[in-house]
């Protein structure tokens, strides 16, 4: 059976703002100092996946960035433009009808765009048995991955220890982020994996599932369906993309179905979600920084500051976050990582697109 990649790489990024931007997201930088994470994310999967078979689905206001950088093994034709973003629902159901009614029933694989992973020989392997899971049976496959710390930014998955279906497990619920003292239970129980947003499963079986738990979402959908390939796709896409609803694969999909099962990975991975997350690609210098600009510090512990050619100079300061780009300067406790997309709200609000 035939296997595809399918890559969201449509969103915004905006924990990582002023470095990512709608015109320029942080799955279309380089982060890591290899390529930017698209081509990462696509190169990790050779020899489990064909770098051929890849489907992109991105805003229509990246593409042609995009196509710019993107690795030249990706056929062009294969990056599907959503017209406006719908969450992860329907960017999963166009990929999903456009490989169905291309190459039939066939083995998708979602991943997101700007994961960070250093063991990618583990990654390789456990995909690979994730595959063929998902070939051989009629289940939801997802990736967990085993948690080394307390995460209060990562979802969770709960799973059943003692149910081993097909050489992965049973998942109980999926879990929305959770406050510290809720996370270190879920460490100490060994019950639950974070939630990687890695899935697999046969065309056939998803499209099925989006008719049953999300019949007004395929609906819609199925309204594009015939010009889904043919000159007419872009034109059919942007009528029904705004009639779509707005939710989570996880929501609409995955909390609902009985059928999904989880494969645990520990293969280094990192969601890279804000800047907080960059301890997990560089290692601090002795004094706890990870220092990506000219920086001149006296008394400066366990920040992360970020530069964009200025010269940075720090006094005193513990646990902040200092990133400038040149045209924005973002000052905050490492703690508030998460809370950079709330600037991004507020800068959409004020107007202030040039900032966005």
């Amino acid at each position: 059976m035939n296997r595809f990649a399918v890559i969201m790489a449509g969103g915004g990024g905006t924990r990582f703002w002023p470095l990512s931007r709608q015109n320029k997201p942080k799955q279309l930088l380089n982060l890591s100092g290899n390529d930017i994470m698209i081509n990462d994310t696509i190169l990790r999967y050779e020899n489990v996946i064909s770098i051929e078979n890849t489907i992109i689905v991105t805003n229509k206001s990246q593409v042609s960035l995009l196509e710019d950088i993107l690795l030249e093994q990706i056929t062009r034709d294969n990056i599907l433009k959503e017209p406006v973003g719908k969450n992860t629902a329907a960017c999963i159901l166009y990929a999903a009808l456009y490989l169905h009614k291309k190459y039939d029933d066939c083995v998708m694989v979602v991943l997101p765009s700007d994961h960070y992973i250093t063991n990618e020989e583990s990654y390789r392997a456990v995909l690979e048995k994730a595959c063929q899971l998902a070939e051989k049976t009629d289940n939801l496959v997802t990736i967990g991955i085993k948690p080394s710390f307390p995460s209060t930014g990562y979802g969770y998955i709960n799973f059943n220890k003692n149910k081993l279906q097909n050489e992965a497990f049973e998942v109980n619920e999926f879990v929305e982020k959770p406050s510290f003292e809720k996370a270190k239970q879920y460490l100490s129980s060994g019950d639950y994996l974070w939630n990687s947003g890695m899935f697999l499963w046969r065309t056939s079986k998803i499209i099925e599932c989006f008719q049953r738990y999300l019949p007004r979402l395929y609906k819609n959908m199925m309204h594009a369906y015939e010009d889904i390939g043919t000159d007419r796709e872009q034109e059919a896409i942007a009528e029904v993309y705004p009639q779509l609803q707005n939710i989570s694969i996880d929501y609409g999909i995955l909390e609902r179905s009985d059928d999904v099962i989880v494969i645990p990975g520990d293969f280094g991975w990192n969601d890279v979600g804000s800047w907080d997350a960059l301890g997990g690609i560089f290692s601090p210098d002795d004094e706890g920084n990870i220092v990506k600009a000219k920086h001149i510090g006296v008394g400066t512990k366990n920040s992360i500051i970020f530069g964009n050619g200025r010269l940075i100079a720090t006094i005193g300061i513990d646990n902040l976050i200092i990133a400038e780009t040149g045209d924005a300067i973002l000052v905050c406790p490492k703690d508030k990582a998460q809370d950079v997309k709330i600037i991004v709200d507020i800068l959409k609000e004020k107007g202030m697109s040039d900032y966005v």
